[in-house]
């Protein structure tokens, strides 16, 4: 029987809605590749036999929130170590959490117990120390950092990084957990004894957890003052450091300690390859690097082949970013095998306009501004590890992935998209992977654009897109072809939603003010 043409044409209506509804509740759902009111399309030639960099870890802190949020309820700490942690799919495909691949653990120095007399006025950012006034050790101290570490074991993070901002207060000079007028807070003759000591938790710990730490980091930002009792923390001048680590080399070597040492985690790159504005603090690399230099320190056995530096007041504008970074990438250069670490960010200052430190933001513009760091630190600056500073924050301020009430034995938690952005780069990109060559047509920095390949043959390509119209962008590669295909989106309304994509052609559009991830097996 010959239907009247209106009721046809409400039955392919409802049949039409009826296959939208099937492909969009898909898990993962099927990609429209491209969509109009893209601007015009973009060419982006992937070479993966041209090599950078092997990734050696993404990782973030536990300083200093963990200290309380580790004796949280059982249910909320662990939902915030899978966000951290995890590389456990959900049901539709989404990636549980951001698969940190390094963990940095606080070695306190005892400013808890001091209490008010430490001199830090917020009690959040003193730590506990492992050692007793009498000289003894109290292993169960620290014990919501301790159950974070262990938290990330479980979950699959297989390397980990100790460091302390300050010797304990039992060693310092002034007896706190930070300098006084600008003087390094650790004389010469304590400098065994304190090497000693970080040799003793790094054995404490493994015995207590299993857990040997693979990297020990003995000073941090050695550049600045430390003497507004803020945190924990103190300078020190190259020659000290020099010293402190030729100690802490023997002090491991003769505990029969596999941990390696990574200095300098400078406070800014500028420091590594300049003297900058801090004399006898600066031109790191060559201080510790160069056989001439009496601070020499490259043939230490247990020295990592990777100098360390935190990307702070060096993000903005973004062509001085990039300068800055190529001219740390040459010098790092310069000394055979040497790698480099940035080894801490969160978002300081006000960032030449762009962006201000201050204000907890969760959504996706603090987001983007990371990704963007990350992308010019990999690829400009050639890092091969890329830490966030601390992965907890309790602060209206735009230093954490997770953000906390700030109350001691419980309370909630909100993730932010600086967390999900961040695991657009962790979450795929793992521990040896290299990163390869790509090429961008009408290269700018609306669109920026990284790819890398990972040991079994993963193709990841990020995509960042901090314009505010979409953009058509094809993806070629020099040589081969990939199959199963996903693409992983963070924007103001998806936290790394999984699309699987039928029939890849390397088109695809990104959003505007999105970061897209490209997942395929690279034949």
């Amino acid at each position: 029987m010959q239907l009247p043409d209106s009721y046809s044409f409400r039955l392919l209506n409802v049949l039409c809605l009826l296959l939208v509804a099937i492909v969009s509740n898909a898990s993962p759902r099927a990609d429209i590749l491209t969509k109009p009111g893209a601007t015009t399309g973009i060419t982006v030639t992937i070479d993966p036999t041209k090599t950078g960099q092997t990734i050696d870890h993404f990782g973030a802190s536990d300083a200093w929130s963990c200290q309380f949020v580790g004796q949280w309820p059982e249910a909320k700490k662990t939902a915030i170590a899978d966000l951290l942690f995890s590389r456990d799919t959900l049901p539709n495909g989404k990636p549980k959490g951001i698969g940190l691949s390094l963990w940095r653990f606080n070695i306190g120095a005892g400013t808890a117990e001091q209490g008010i007399e430490s001199g830090i006025k917020d009690e959040w950012r003193r730590a506990e120390s492992f050692l007793n006034n009498d000289g003894t050790y109290n292993w169960s101290k620290q014990a919501g950092q301790v159950w974070f570490l262990k938290a990330a074991k479980e979950r699959g993070v297989a390397t980990f990084l100790a460091f302390p901002n300050s010797p304990p207060v039992q060693y310092t000079i002034n007896g706190k957990g930070y300098a006084s007028k600008a003087i390094p807070n650790l004389n010469a003759d304590k400098f065994d004894q304190y090497a000693g000591f970080l040799a003793t938790v790094i054995t404490g710990i493994r015995n207590k957890t299993g857990i040997l730490f693979n990297y020990i980091s003995p000073v941090n930002e050695p550049q600045w003052d430390w003497s507004d009792g803020g945190q924990e923390g103190t300078p020190f001048y190259n020659n000290q450091i020099a010293s402190i680590t030729r100690s802490l080399s023997s002090a491991l070597l003769n505990n029969k300690l596999a941990t390696q040492i990574n200095v300098a985690e400078a406070g800014q790159i500028e420091f590594l390859y300049s003297e900058h504005n801090r004399q006898g603090k600066g031109k790191q690399i060559s201080s510790f690097f160069n056989k001439a230099s009496t601070d020499y320190i490259g043939n230490l056995p247990n020295l990592t082949k990777a100098v360390s530096a935190h990307s702070y007041f060096t993000t903005s504008p973004y062509n001085i970013a990039v300068q800055k970074r190529n001219q740390l990438a040459t010098s790092v250069s310069d000394v055979p095998n040497l790698g480099y670490w940035m080894s801490e960010y969160c978002i300081l200052g006000d960032n030449s306009g762009e962006i201000n430190g201050s204000g907890r933001e969760l959504g996706i513009d603090p987001g983007l501004y990371v990704a963007k760091v990350i992308h010019t630190d990999l690829v400009n600056a050639y890092a091969s590890a890329w830490h966030w500073w601390i992965a907890i924050s309790p602060y209206n301020y735009k230093d954490g992935l997770i953000y906390i009430d700030k109350t001691k034995t419980d309370g909630n938690y909100y993730s932010s998209k600086m967390l999900w952005a961040f695991g657009n780069f962790s979450r795929f990109i793992r521990p040896g992977a290299v990163r390869v060559n790509t090429s961008v047509t009408q290269s700018n920095e609306g669109l920026l654009v990284s790819s890398y390949r990972n040991k079994n043959q993963q193709l990841v390509t990020v995509c960042i897109n901090a314009g505010s119209e979409d953009q058509l962008v094809k993806l070629i590669l020099a040589s081969g072809n990939l199959s199963n295909v996903t693409r992983y989106t963070t924007s103001a309304m998806a936290d790394l939603d999984p699309v699987s994509i039928r029939n890849y052609d390397g088109s695809l559009t990104i959003g505007a003010k999105s970061i897209v991830t490209v997942v395929g097996n690279l034949n």
